[in-house]
């Protein structure tokens, strides 16, 4: 099997994936693009949040050209990405009980706020402790996960429950069990991971919905522009001095 074949495959996986996902989840996304625009119209802020690979997709729409400058990251040191020595820590990390509720008190979200948590297994206890904790704190919670795993693995949280079962909204990701989409007889492990395609156009979906939204109320979406393209640099210090009090990854 040619290198080119395998190519067209994971294309056309991820692209059956994104179909699905639009079909599927179109409610779930026209309702969290109405929240977020709910909360940018009410003043309040904007956070996303990710482990290991599903930091990928939170990065995604954080300081990014044509995105909503007000979406800010929820960092926690040592799992957010591949960037900490050595990686498995980060794995492990996920699974410690309480951290979640140390990073929140830490953190700048208050009630009012909207937080984005992405996992894509939604089984460890810092994604659900998370989603828990800061409904607690009167922050409304959009989860972004694979359902799948609830119904074939079991959870990692004192609970038994799952990312899922602790948000406001769910975007079901649809990604299979193991997110690999290829398998080959000579090859011993499945592979090609879709998740990362999916998710960030998940969200950049319900971006784009948020948006529309508040240009349907007459509000000017709080966008941000290329730095590449002549007066960018201009336009996004006018945003970023209008919306400072809600903007933290400047600081």
């Amino acid at each position: 099997m040619s290198d080119g074949k395998l190519a067209d495959q994971f294309f056309d996986a991820a692209i059956d994936l994104l179909r699905q996902v639009r079909d599927e989840d179109a409610e779930a996304i026209t309702a969290a693009g109405t929240l977020i625009a709910d909360t940018v119209a009410e003043g309040g802020r904007l956070f996303a949040f990710g482990a290991g690979h599903s930091s990928l997709a939170a990065q995604d729409i954080v300081y990014r050209a044509g995105g909503l400058a007000l979406m800010n990251l929820l960092t926690v040191p040592g799992v957010v990405g591949v960037d900490v020595m050595p990686a498995t820590l980060g794995s492990a990390l996920e699974r410690v009980d309480g951290l979640a509720a140390a990073v929140l008190d830490s953190s700048p979200l208050r009630s009012g706020d909207v937080l984005i948590i992405i996992s894509l297994s939604g089984r460890n206890a810092l994604p659900v402790e998370m989603a828990l904790n800061a409904r607690a704190l009167g922050v409304r919670v959009i989860g972004v996960t694979s359902v799948a795993y609830a119904g074939e693995t079991s959870s990692r949280h004192v609970s038994g429950t799952y990312l899922k079962d602790h948000c406001d909204i769910v975007l079901d990701s649809k990604i299979p069990v193991g997110d690999a989409e290829l398998t080959l007889e000579s090859v011993p492990a499945p592979f090609a991971p879709a998740s990362t395609v999916v998710t960030s156009a998940l969200l950049q979906a319900v971006m784009a919905t948020a948006t529309g939204s508040l240009a349907d109320r007459g509000i000017e979406p709080p966008m941000l522009r290329s730095g590449n393209v002549d007066g960018g640099h201009e336009w996004n210090g006018r945003i970023m001095r209008e919306y400072g009090d809600r903007i933290f990854y400047r600081h």
